[in-house]
């Protein structure tokens, strides 16, 4: 079983399905059960949040907002997820922390350093590590990356809406598509697959973290994979 995860969640997972709220409680709720199972496990869980409810770079471009000041807005709105999330893991038990990468917010978050967050996650506090890595340019998946790095993760979790793991392409456009049961991450950037950032992968390619890519649409999944069932894809470096 994994000892330390970083669960990697998409900002678009909180919203509601007509889009008209930026989060949704149901679907606020699942996911707070899910990691609230993997803390009863005894798993330390430190997770990366995205802000695609809230802010989206396409939204930015079209309305004219330079990158540098879009990228800020999309890191403030990693923090307002990870409040969220946090408030509702503490209403069913679950302590939390939220880290920011930008100086604390009063009453709110802390601003981060491993070593805080390591302390958090060894005394049983699920920890969240918002505001990506406080610098523009830069996507939650590289955040996630370096942040498992930082925190000494063995595994990064990235639950997937509508795919079982990682295909040769996209199986929504080609219907001869291939699923991969386990790749490296120099076959993902040979390949160039667009798992996630690869400029994230070029950060985790030598390092001893594997990335587990699966289904979220059975939450059990989660648990499966954190006992190290072989579902969905593993990505890991090569020999």
């Amino acid at each position: 079983m994994y000892k330390r995860i970083l669960l990697k969640l998409s900002g678009e997972a909180l919203k509601d399905n007509n889009e008209l709220q930026i989060i949704d409680v149901n679907h606020m709720s699942n996911i707070a059960q899910i990691i609230k199972s993997l803390h009863d496990m005894g798993v330390q869980i430190a997770i990366v949040i995205g802000a695609g409810n809230i802010w989206r770079g396409k939204l930015a471009n079209d309305i004219g907002i330079d990158q540098v000041p879009a990228d800020y807005m999309g890191m403030l709105g990693t923090i307002i997820n990870a409040v969220a999330m946090s408030s509702a893991l503490k209403k069913i038990g679950v302590n939390s922390v939220v880290f920011s990468a930008f100086s604390q917010v009063p009453d709110t978050t802390i601003t981060y350093s491993p070593e805080a967050a390591k302390a958090e996650m060894e005394k049983g506090n699920v920890v969240f590590l918002a505001g990506g890595t406080g610098k523009p340019f830069f996507t939650t998946d590289t955040a996630a990356t370096m942040r498992a790095i930082e925190t000494n993760c063995e595994a990064i979790f990235m639950g997937k809406n509508g795919v079982e793991g990682v295909y040769d392409k996209d199986p929504t456009k080609y219907k001869d598509a291939q699923f991969i049961e386990n790749i490296t991450y120099q076959q993902i950037l040979d390949m160039k697959l667009q798992i996630m950032d690869l400029s994230a992968v070029e950060l985790i390619k030598d390092k001893d973290i594997e990335i587990r890519i699966f289904s979220m649409s059975d939450p059990e999944n989660f648990l499966r994979v954190a006992n190290n069932e072989k579902i969905g894809t593993i990505c890991k470096k090569g020999a």
